[in-house]
């Protein structure tokens, strides 16, 4: 067996860079905001953070435009192959809650159970059914997408509650053979973040 053969199989998730609404503290889901000054720079900074990281194959972003973007600043950054878009790393469909306040949201639907939205239990399902999908077929891919998707996804692969997901912020996933249990670790974030 080579050396390569042998090391586990990892992806790294990225959060996309941020939005005007993140400052704001506004519910995005999947109304389209792009990257405002400070998002353009977290995705130039984890483009920084992921040289030399790996061997990175290429790039797979959620359709979404402020990840599509970011995912475009990492692999021109990185030399890499962009353009990869993936329908299930969508940001959850908040429905009736888009474009609110999230201290509104939550007075209005307590626990952000908005009638017609997308659940967090199909949430949790779609998205690490498609994280597990990328590291099984594409590894080595850096993958772009969304905080609420992200932060779901990590919690049911891993088993244990996830932190919130900052802007810019990345994980590694891997996986020392098909079927065995994840690893999963923070590797970092940009410096500077607002409370979002």
């Amino acid at each position: 067996m080579t050396a390569a053969a042998s090391r586990p199989a990892s992806i790294v998730v990225v959060r996309h860079g941020e939005t005007d609404w993140n400052i704001g503290r506004v519910i995005q889901g999947r109304t389209e905001v792009p990257l405002n000054a400070r998002g353009l720079a977290q995705a130039a900074e984890a483009a920084e953070l992921l040289r030399g990281l790996g061997a990175w194959s290429g790039v797979i972003t959620s359709p979404l435009g402020r990840a599509v973007r970011t995912g475009g600043i990492i692999a021109e950054a990185l030399g890499l192959a962009a353009g990869g878009v993936d329908p299930e790393l969508l940001e959850r469909d908040f429905g009736a809650a888009e474009g609110l306040r999230v201290d509104v949201a939550h007075a209005r639907w307590p626990g952000l159970e908005v009638p017609g939205a997308e659940t967090p239990a199909a949430l949790a399902e779609r998205g690490s059914r498609a994280l597990a999908r990328i590291l099984r077929e594409a590894p080595g891919s850096i993958v772009v997408a969304h905080g609420a998707l992200m932060r779901s996804a990590l919690t049911a692969l891993g088993g244990t509650e996830a932190p919130r997901i900052l802007n810019g912020e990345a994980w590694r996933l891997s996986a020392e053979a098909p079927g065995s249990p994840l690893g999963i670790s923070r590797i970092g974030a940009p410096a500077e973040q607002h409370a979002v």
